[in-house]
């Protein structure tokens, strides 16, 4: 193994990672927090601002988280190269109802995988020396989406080792999976509620988390561990009692968070 060409394949991996975290929460800070045109400033879940130092600090610990991604993926793409991963390359092998099913599989394991580790984060030992460093932001912004101590960042990127070695999965049902991933972790972490009065209540919608969701949990620092979905919460009682309210009074610009 050349170091050369080791070097050039993570300077690859490293470029995609740094735009997939940039083109996704880059955009979103822009329009919601900088132009914060008038009817989305509206929509702000808190009233309390973030402080300049913890962006500032937020972004220095998701270059990190970047870097330490980056090197995941490196060692990734060269166990796929020996053929140790699942990842197959010709679409036709599964076929396409097996791309979108992969997808969907991924999706839902992430969903679990967060989950539990983020209750594990809150354990006081490992809250005090890793988690902490996200809790920093408890008004948080897209820029906050990536902001985790090294040892958290490990953790998290557990779920591409998971993903790859469990589940055969085509590259473009494994990009998707990772653009859906940087989007929702940045709207989450979005500061603004983007869906309409009552998607927190009604039984059609109540399953896939808003914005407020997180929001809530940065705040006070419990309840509210998923990622994607109300399901795990919703199961094992960890659901805020004051989601819903607090989702439909963020609607209506009347923020129940201080």
């Amino acid at each position: 193994m050349d170091a050369l060409d080791v070097l050039e394949t993570w300077r690859q991996v490293l470029t995609v990672d740094f735009l997939r975290y940039f083109l996704a929460a880059g955009p979103f800070y822009l329009l919601f927090w900088v132009w914060r045109p008038g009817p989305l400033r509206k929509r702000r879940i808190q009233a309390q601002e973030p402080d300049r130092r913890q962006v500032a600090s937020d972004l220095a610990y998701s270059l990190s988280t970047i870097l330490i991604f980056s090197w995941i993926g490196l060692a990734l793409v060269y166990s796929q190269q020996a053929g140790l991963t699942r990842i197959y390359v010709d679409a036709a092998e599964r076929g396409p109802a097996y791309l979108w099913t992969s997808l969907g599989l991924a999706i839902l394991l992430h969903d679990a995988y967060f989950y539990w580790t983020h209750r594990l984060l809150h354990w006081k030992p490992l809250y005090r020396r890793v988690h902490h460093v996200h809790h920093r932001s408890t008004s948080p912004t897209p820029w906050s989406a990536y902001a985790f101590h090294p040892v958290e960042a490990l953790i998290q990127a557990g779920i591409y080792v998971l993903v790859v070695f469990a589940i055969p999965m085509h590259p473009l049902a494994l990009a998707l999976f990772l653009i859906y991933m940087i989007v929702r972790n940045v709207v989450g972490h979005l500061g603004f509620e983007i869906w309409p009065r009552g998607f927190a209540r009604h039984r059609w919608t109540r399953w896939h988390l808003t914005p407020t969701h997180h929001d809530l949990h940065h705040r006070w620092g419990k309840g509210n561990y998923g990622l994607y979905f109300g399901f795990w919460d919703d199961w094992l009682g960890t659901t805020r009692p004051d989601y819903a309210a607090a989702q439909t009074a963020a609607v209506a610009n009347e923020s129940l968070v201080a």
